[in-house]
């Protein structure tokens, strides 16, 4: 997929030269006796069934709001999926992993909060007054992990770097279609002035993206440093990452010393990895466990969330090619019980569109409901009453993905419609073939209206797995995108999305709560609009104060 990701939010298997993702070159590949000891325990090599725990051990109670905090411990997280292509690039992130690894590693400029607003990051503001020329002010003293202090030539390094002709990471294909790199500058020691192409109104919001993180102009991917609140010290692809306190962040530096993120393929070793206490919170907390895990030891974290899991239908491909066909799928999906079972309620039904956190969402389009009849209808003048599809799905796609796949085949049945499911390992899902399956889901997390259709709807895009190139539409959102009155952009987003809801490729049947889940033992996390895991904000973080 983000994802993924951030793939929602993702990145591609590859750059786009084809070169390797990066970590290939990092160090130290080789697991140690210290970490394959701890894989055994994780259960990550094959998955250990839930309820192993012991019954007669004392459960440990949720802290209390307001609980001490305390600094010291090594805390250790439960990533979903992941594979053998995993990188800490950080402009090029496409799983779970990848992306909890770039948010402690690394950071923007600006960044989204809790409530999926913008705020400062490394900058301390970002300011217009024509959205033609952007006036960014450095925070004073923001430290590299080397103890490098963070310049105006890093920012605009780094902006060469994602908007690169040759190498476009996924946060730089909307940066570069309006920046003007060769005539923006830095003005003193801790002032840039970036210049657009053209008036861009949101231009902000495209640079507080988790894949635009600010590096050091001399920076290594063999040994790389960010200014986040963690910083790398070992790196196991597939397998584990394990980070060590950045002590001179920026804001207050994390209460735990060291930081492990181990990759899961199999929710239940996930969960009993948590339940059992070696890792201390996991992402993608299957929601059926929602309910159950308080008995354990374990506190599920719920977030609203602008999510999505959607199916895409590559547009250019037979027989999704067919508007009617694609209309017709988006008319068999019961959304409501997608919500229900899929999602086990955690989540709102959703009409085809994304972004529904955006101001411009266009809520007056009628919702699509279920219409079997008329599906049927559309196929038989398509010429496809005895449609036979493949459907692509994978557990690395995250929450609700396996499980919709699966209702969709009995729902499609009923239709008349035969679907065969694939269910891909993680790495084959994201690997080659990602970005090509005809028929397939992946993942987005939350993100306003034009950064998403930058992200996945047009032929630039980088993770356009619908392969949508529609000339009327690309118009529109071009139009959107240099309008600086808020209510034409708007009117003009809107049109945008009636032209996706017409004859788009996703099939967007809801939107799901952010369902993770933490260790009783632990407190700090909060739920977050954007992210997993207080979009991994485990510089939060602590274990409880002993009483």
């Amino acid at each position: 997929m983000t994802h993924r990701a951030s793939r929602p939010d993702r990145a591609g298997p590859s750059a786009p030269d084809g070169r390797p993702s990066g970590h290939d070159a990092f160090w130290n590949p080789q697991l140690s006796r210290r970490d394959a000891l701890r894989l055994g325990a994780l259960g990550v090599a094959g998955a250990a069934g839930l309820g192993s725990l012991s019954g007669c051990a004392a459960v440990p109670q949720p802290a209390p709001a307001g609980a001490a905090q305390r600094r010291g411990g090594v805390y250790s997280h439960g990533a979903t999926g992941g594979g053998l292509k995993d990188t800490l690039d950080p402009h090029f992130p496409v799983t779970n992993p990848d992306i909890c690894r770039v948010f402690n590693l690394y950071e923007p400029l600006l960044r989204w909060n809790n409530s999926y607003e913008v705020e400062p990051a490394v900058a301390e503001s970002v300011e217009t007054t024509d959205a033609i020329t952007w006036t960014v002010r450095l925070r004073e003293g923001v430290e590299f992990h080397n103890g490098k202090t963070v310049t105006p030539e890093d920012v605009l390094h780094t902006l060469a770097t994602v908007t690169d002709p040759n190498n476009t990471s996924p946060g730089g294909v909307p940066i570069a279609a309006v920046l003007d790199l060769a005539n923006s500058r830095a003005r003193d020691a801790r002032t840039i002035e970036l210049r657009l192409k053209t008036p861009y109104a949101i231009f902000d919001q495209l640079i507080a993206e988790y894949t635009v993180g600010i590096i050091p102009t001399d920076f290594d991917l063999a040994k790389p440093v960010g200014t986040g609140p963690f910083k790398a010290d070992r790196f196991v692809p597939g397998q584990l990452s394990h980070f060590l306190r950045h002590d001179n962040y920026w804001e207050r530096p994390a209460f735990v010393d060291e930081l492990f993120v181990y990759n899961f393929a199999d929710d239940a070793a996930k969960v009993n990895a948590l339940l059992a206490g070696q890792v201390q919170s996991v992402d993608n907390l299957p929601t059926y466990l929602a309910h159950t895990i308080g008995n354990q030891g374990a506190t599920a974290l719920v977030a609203e969330a602008g999510a999505w899991v959607p199916f895409t239908m590559r547009v250019d491909v037979a027989p999704f090619s067919d508007v009617r066909v694609r209309q017709a799928l988006r008319l068999i999906v019961d959304r409501q019980q997608m919500i229900d079972q899929a999602l086990n309620g955690y989540g709102s039904i959703a009409n085809d569109l994304y972004a529904p956190f955006d101001p411009g969402y266009a809520h007056d389009l009628p919702q699509r409901t279920r219409d079997i009849d008329q599906a049927k209808s559309l196929l038989r003048q398509a010429g496809q009453s005895d449609l036979q599809v493949e459907l692509v799905t994978s557990s690395g796609v995250g929450a609700g993905a396996v499980e919709s796949a699966n209702l969709f085949v009995e729902q499609a049945r009923e239709a008349g419609v035969s679907v065969r499911l694939n269910r891909a390992d993680p790495n084959t899902f994201y690997g080659e073939q990602y970005l090509s399956w005809p028929f397939a889901q992946d993942f987005w997390n939350t993100r306003n209206y034009l950064p998403q259709v930058s992200s996945s709807s047009l032929p630039s895009s980088p993770y356009n797995e619908t392969h949508f190139n529609d000339p009327e539409f690309i118009d529109i959102v071009t139009r959107a995108g240099q309008e600086v009155d808020d209510n034409r952009r708007y009117e003009l987003q809107r049109q945008a999305q009636e032209i996706e809801w017409n004859r788009g490729g996703f099939i967007i049947w809801g939107f799901r709560n952010q369902v993770d889940a933490y260790s009783n033992l632990t407190t700090g996390l909060k739920p977050h609009r954007y992210m997993p895991c207080d979009a991994f904000g485990f510089k939060n973080v602590s274990f409880v104060q002993e009483a």
